[in-house]
């Protein structure tokens, strides 16, 4: 069977990329703008998620196609990518010294089918001052990822301590996908590398 990761995402590429298993990197088209948030950050993430699997279907409809969406969100406000580099300066600013909530939701169509899971991470950071910020910005391209940082490598250095799944942060929390993998008989355990 073959299957799609369907996200332009070089970190969802490289957390798969852990394991053995072939797939093929094709971005959805479906138009995430045109989901209006409506409070419920987990549905939201769920519904992007899914939208962007049913998009991809149509095109491929005997694929086994995996789609993921991850929102970052904090008192009420949700932090997507931001849409510049002044909001993502703003994001970081807000988020700097607090707690935040970053939700991951995957989904899995495979023979007309839909399934979908989500993971739940609790992020600290450490307060930073604004020349911090603006250091982070410069070294580190943030445009690309929702709330408008990466937890990984020396992007880290923000980070005061995670409360879940670190995958789940960077975009593809990997036991929410082997889980799904496994309802169309795909075991990860057979593609350790």
């Amino acid at each position: 069977m073959r299957v799609i990761l369907g996200s332009s995402s070089p970190r969802r590429k490289e957390i798969l990329d852990y394991f053995s298993l072939p797939f093929t990197q094709i971005p959805s088209e479906f138009d995430e703008e045109a989901v209006p948030f409506n409070g419920d950050p987990l549905v939201y993430a769920m519904t992007l998620s899914e939208g962007k699997a049913k998009n991809l279907a149509r095109r491929y409809p005997d694929a086994c196609i995996l789609t993921a969406d991850t929102i970052v969100f904090q008192d009420g406000k949700l932090y997507s990518k931001p849409e510049n580099q002044k909001q993502a300066l703003q994001f970081l600013t807000e988020l700097a010294g607090g707690s935040h909530e970053v939700y991951t939701a995957v989904s899995l169509f495979s023979k007309q089918e839909i399934f979908s899971k989500a993971e739940m991470t609790r992020v600290f950071f450490h307060p930073l001052t604004e020349a911090q910020i603006k250091r982070y910005h410069t070294i580190f391209s943030c445009t690309d990822k929702a709330g408008g940082y990466g937890i990984q490598m020396a992007g880290s250095i923000i980070v005061k301590k995670i409360e879940g799944c670190f995958y789940n942060v960077m975009g593809l929390p990997i036991n929410v996908v082997a889980s799904l993998l496994k309802k169309v008989d795909i075991d990860l355990w057979d593609y350790l590398r």
